[in-house]
This record gives structure tokens, C-alpha cells and sequence, in this order.
């Protein structure tokens, strides 16, 4: 028998606490945000420290987007300072566990103090405000610190995943131009480890701008440094003061570089500042996902994601409850061991990508219930489309009556939900949800025409939010693309449908990128890279659809020698792209072909490969 939770209806599956609690009024509360955005985002901005308040909320003229003019801050002085200043002090702000057991217990007054002394560090090396910092580290606290000391300073941070190759790894270091590198040994996981600094060095071999190196190192015997520019990551900091007074910064001045893929193939810098991108994240925890003080939230996602961003550092440091940061995988060395990870610290709000939830429905279900998980009461997805069935699954066995599972979507460019089921309004499952107070979304033909409910087009945003991108690093041309496409409106390069009662299904993208396991990767950076492979003549890569990761990557190759050993090519070519790119954009099928179809005017079908493999 088919539960009701699948049915196209809308459903309340919001406990009661959290009713009694939110009295928010969804649809007025919309109504109001946008009909005037400077007064909602006003009353949202005034809840937060500012050194100096704005003469004006926002001007807005395509492309160009200001907010909270005039005023000046800086964001760790909201998820730091006043913190400490009051009964936060020795409460736990962070806590870190890993597979093999260890754990780490920070407080906000121990927090910033290290904060302060990497802060400090980096000001002795002659990093000032506006430096930019790259950091290529795994979930670590050490992470944590450098992110919020680089904003402690004014620096910019850009967080590269820990399975970036080397690559990938160099073109970031080449746009951005770090002074200073921060990266790991390795990072651990499934109790293998990925050489993080080996990766780096392949990276920086002809970099000219790095002045600094610091290695956070954790194997026995510890790894050797043999750079000049290279230091311990804890000899670096252990003399350094450990208050370190905050840079403050105009509302717009940049906080941190987020890079995704682009239909270029060359890596996009996406561009956040602090007073705009505070605001989101404060709005987002505290008001979207209804964060309390005592909180335990666990979020999944590598640091350097947009996800990891807003949950693993600034969103719930903002609101000042307590982040768990795990490295390694969730399940590892099985499946109990993320329940008892649950049940040992109270977990309230669980933060993953749908395929995590996919890996826990694998495991006997029994298997959860010898633990207690009556603490957690919101599952939280973003990423991907979470499946009516697996969405069924979680709410019945897991969160129960108790808590709700619920989609947002997001993204580099707009790294806070702007859609979303997280307020106190029905559920409709299959869909990610409604647009959220202060987000003007709508679905407009190519064309730019507004379409009718439950018709596919264009997702756009028809007007700026703090938390939208402010710029592309080193390329504003390329950022003003975004708002030519449809007069007035900023393209997210989604492609979406919004039945007739306001309910947004995401169906994919606009442009060449794939969506694997909630990250963008670019199908051009993909195949210029095959392609250089002395075996390769030609390549086409498409993504498919997949039930686990949103999307899977497969690869058309024509070799130059025909003759080759397929399987031990196909191997090959893995290994390369693992080298180059990263774990992350390994092909998961690689199929060899004579020749690649093409199109009228000789350019390669990539239609024609989809629709073959989708037969």
C-alpha cells in the first residue's frame, strides 16, 4: 500500500514544538519581503553588531547589487566576539570527531583565541586586508580557524575540496594568487588516506605567488618539509598573541571566494562579502531552520562547499549554537556508528546530500534502533533531488513524529536556501519546496517570457538578495553575463517547474555542467583534460541520471590507437583524471567508440550520446 507522504498533496510533517514555537505567517511574512525587501532585510540586519549602521538597505541597478550601504563590520565579530562577551563563553561552539575515534572539544572562548592566533600568524607574514589566502585542508578545526581568522583580517579566503587534483588544484592558486597556502598532510577516510600535500606540491611547482606554506601534520612519522616557504601548521601559531582586535570592513568588501564549475572549463571564483552574506547566513539558521542555543548540528559536507560554508562555520556560529564536524565517512567502519554518533551528542539538525541518506536506507533499519535518536528533529537535504521514497523512508523511520526531513536548494552563486519546505507550511514530496521570504524566484522561457504554473524554463531571480554573489574573481565581465540573459533578472542556470501553488521542482541544468553528489562539475574541464592524455583523440563527456548521486558521469572516447586494451585503458584514464581533477570527477563509465557523432556544423553531439545512453 502507498503511503499518503507520496501523494501530490501538500503535508504538515512540522512537529508540534516547532508550530507552538515559529509563529511565522509564511504567506504574509512573503508577501512583505517582497513587496518591501529594505525593511525585511533591515529588521533581519539590526538583530547583528555593526560598527557602523547603513544609510541605505540596498541599491540595485543590473548587475550591479549593494548592500547595507555605508555600514561597516565584520562578520567574526558576530561569531565570535559577542559571544564570549556574555553566558556563550564556555560553551562549546565546535566539535570534531573522526573514524578512528579521537574527538576535539572547542568552546567560543577557546575558538578565538586560536582564531586570533592565526590571525596574528598571518599579519606577521604580511598578509593584510584584501590578501587572499587559499586553503586546501579536509573537515578540521584547523580549518575552521584559518577561515575565520582570514576574515578576522579583512583576508580573503577561497576553500578548495580535499579531493581537488592537482589541476584543478593549480588553476585556483593561478586565479587567485594566495600569499599564503594552509593544506594537510592527508585527509582519512574509509581508513584510507588521500595525500593532500603531495597533491599540492604537483600544484605549486611553477607558482610565484605563494609566499608561505603552512602544513597541517598528523601522520607518524610526521612528513618532512623540505620548502623554505613551508612551516608546521602549529609552529606557525604557537607564539602568537591570542586576541587579535577584528579589521573592520565595508559591508561589501569580499569574505571569501567560492569556486564551481563553468560550461569554460576554466574554474569560476564566486564572490561573497561580509555584510550581505552574514545577514543570509544569520537569516537562514536562526529563522529558516529555527536554530536554538543548545543545537548540536551536524552538517556532512566537505567545508569548502557552499553547504559547508553556511553550516560547518558561519551560519551556525552566527547563531551561536554548537557545530559537529566529522571527517571521514558517515558510516565507516559501518552503519552503527553514525547512529551512536547521533545518540553521543544529542544531534538536533542533520545537514546531508540525499545519496548519504541513500547509503543509511542500505544498512538494516534494526540497526538504528538500538540507539536513541529522539534528539533529532530535522534532516535537512540540499544538493539533489531527495526521492518521494527515500523522503518517506527517513520521516518514518527516523525522525518519526518527532521531526521533519526536508529540501532546500541552493548554490554557489546564492549559497543560502532560497527555496525550501524548512518554515511552517504543508510539505509536498518530490518537490524542494516553496521561494523563502525575501527570494523573487520565478520560471521565464528562454526567451525571458514568465511561464504558466507546472511549465519547464528558466529559474531566475527577479531581484537581489544580500546574499547573492557579489561579483566572478578577476572577471566581472563574466559575472555580468549572468544578469544579460533575461533583462532585470539574475540567471541561476537551473532549470525548473512551479506548480500552481507555489511549489518549485528542480529538473536540471541550462548549461554544460553536471550535478554529481551535490558538487558542479564541469563537462568542458573534463574533457580538455582527457583530451591531453597522449592515448586520446577525441572525447565527449555527458551526465546521467543516477538514483544515489543526482547525476553520474560517462565518457566517450575515441583512442588514437585502436587496438588498445580497453579495461586497462579505461583504468588508465581514471587514474589521470583522479591525478588531474580529483576524486570527485573520475568518470564512473568510460565507453570506447570509433568515432563521436556530430552535428551539422562538425561540432560533437552531445544530445546524441545522451539520447543513445538513455535507450
Amino acid at each position: 500500500m502507498t503511503s499518503d507522504i507520496l501523494s501530490e498533496s501538500p503535508k504538515q510533517f512540522t512537529p508540534p514544538v516547532f508550530l507552538r514555537r515559529n509563529k511565522l505567517d509564511y504567506e504574509s511574512t512573503y508577501k512583505s519581503s517582497i513587496e518591501n525587501p529594505a525593511e525585511f532585510w533591515a529588521t533581519i540586519a539590526e538583530q547583528l553588531l555593526w560598527e557602523t549602521k547603513w544609510s541605505k538597505v540596498f541599491e540595485f541597478e543590473p548587475p550591479k547589487h549593494e548592500w547595507f550601504i555605508g555600514a561597516k563590520t565584520n562578520i567574526t565579530l558576530n561569531a565570535l566576539d559577542r559571544h564570549i562577551v556574555g553566558e556563550r563563553r564556555n560553551k562549546v561552539a565546535l566539535i570534531w570527531s573522526s573514524e578512528s575515534g579521537p574527538e576535539n572539544y572547542v568552546t567560543f572562548d577557546r575558538l578565538i583565541r586560536r582564531v586570533s592566533q592565526v590571525a596574528n600568524a598571518l599579519k606577521s607574514v604580511g598578509v593584510r586586508k584584501g590578501d587572499t589566502v587559499l586553503v586546501f585542508m579536509p573537515n578540521t578545526v584547523e580549518a575552521v580557524y584559518v577561515m575565520l581568522a582570514c576574515a578576522r583580517i579583512g583576508a580573503i579566503h577561497a576553500v578548495i575540496h580535499e579531493k581537488a587534483g592537482a589541476r584543478a588544484l593549480k588553476t585556483r592558486v593561478e586565479d587567485l594568487e594566495p600569499k599564503v597556502v594552509f593544506c594537510a598532510d592527508a585527509s582519512y577516510s574509509e581508513a584510507m588516506h588521500f595525500p593532500m600535500k603531495t597533491v599540492l606540491n604537483s600544484a605549486l611547482r611553477t607558482s610565484a605567488s605563494v609566499e608561505r606554506i603552512v602544513v597541517l601534520r598528523r601522520q607518524s612519522p610526521k612528513l618532512n618539509l623540505t620548502s623554505e616557504r613551508e612551516i608546521d601548521f602549529y609552529d606557525f601559531i604557537s607564539r602568537q598573541p591570542q586576541f587579535c582586535n577584528p579589521e573592520i570592513v565595508e559591508s561589501n568588501h569580499p569574505l571569501f571566494v567560492l569556486y564551481t564549475s563553468s560550461t569554460s572549463g576554466k574554474p569560476k571564483g564566486v564572490v561573497h562579502t561580509h555584510g550581505g552574506y552574514m545577514v543570509g547566513a544569520y537569516y537562514a539558521t536562526k529563522m529558516l531552520i529555527d536554530i536554538q542555543d543548545n543545537d548540536v548540528l551536524w552538517n556532512s559536507f566537505h567545508i569548502g562547499s557552499a553547504p559547508g560554508h553556511l553550516f560547518s562555520v558561519y551560519g551556525t556560529l552566527l547563531s551561536g549554537a554548537t557545530i559537529l564536524m566529522h571527517e571521514g565517512a558517515i558510516d565507516y567502519p559501518n552503519a552503527e556508528s553514525f547512529w551512536r554518533r547521533i545518540e553521543r551528542h544529542g544531534v538536533n539538525i542533520f545537514v546531508s546530500h540525499p545519496s548519504l541518506l541513500q547509503q543509511l536506507q542500505k544498512h538494516d533499519t534494526e540497526l538504528m534502533k538500538k540507539y536513541d535518536n529522539s534528539t533529532l528533529r530535522l534532516m535537512l537535504t540540499t544538493g539533489g533531488a531527495l526521492s518521494p521514497s527515500l523522503h518517506e523512508w527517513a520521516q518514518r523511520e527516523v525522525v518519526g513524529k518527532i521531526g521533519s526531513v526536508v529540501e532546500m536548494w541552493l548554490q554557489n552563486e546564492i549559497p543560502i536556501p532560497a527555496i525550501g519546505n524548512t518554515l511552517n507550511f504543508p510539505i509536498k514530496v518530490g518537490k524542494v519546496g516553496k521561494a523563502l521570504p525575501g527570494a523573487k524566484l520565478e520560471v521565464r522561457s528562454l526567451d525571458g517570457t514568465e511561464l504558466p504554473p507546472n511549465q519547464e524554463g528558466l529559474l531566475v531571480l527577479a531581484h537581489p538578495v544580500p546574499y547573492l554573489m557579489k561579483t566572478i574573481w578577476n572577471n566581472q565581465e563574466r559575472y555580468n553575463k549572468y544578469w544579460r540573459h533575461i533583462e532585470g533578472c539574475f540567471n541561476t542556470g537551473d532549470m525548473a517547474i512551479q506548480d500552481e501553488h507555489g511549489y518549485f521542482k528542480i529538473t536540471g541544468r541550462v548549461d554544460d555542467v553536471m550535478k554529481v553528489s551535490g558538487y558542479r562539475i564541469s563537462n568542458a574541464e573534463l574533457e580538455a583534460t582527457l583530451a591531453e592524455h597522449p592515448v586520446v583523440k577525441e572525447v565527449a563527456i555527458i551526465g546521467l541520471p543516477d538514483a544515489n548521486k543526482g547525476e553520474k558521469v560517462r565518457a566517450f572516447v575515441v583512442l588514437k590507437n585502436p587496438f588498445g586494451v580497453a579495461n586497462a585503458l579505461e583504468a588508465v584514464l581514471r587514474d589521470y583524471v583522479r591525478h588531474e581533477l580529483g576524486e570527485l570527477v573520475v568518470p564512473d563509465e568510460i565507453e570506447f567508440l570509433s568515432e563521436l557523432p556530430r552535428e551539422a556544423d562538425g561540432s560533437i553531439s552531445h544530445a546524441t550520446l545522451k539520447a543513445q545512453s538513455q535507450v
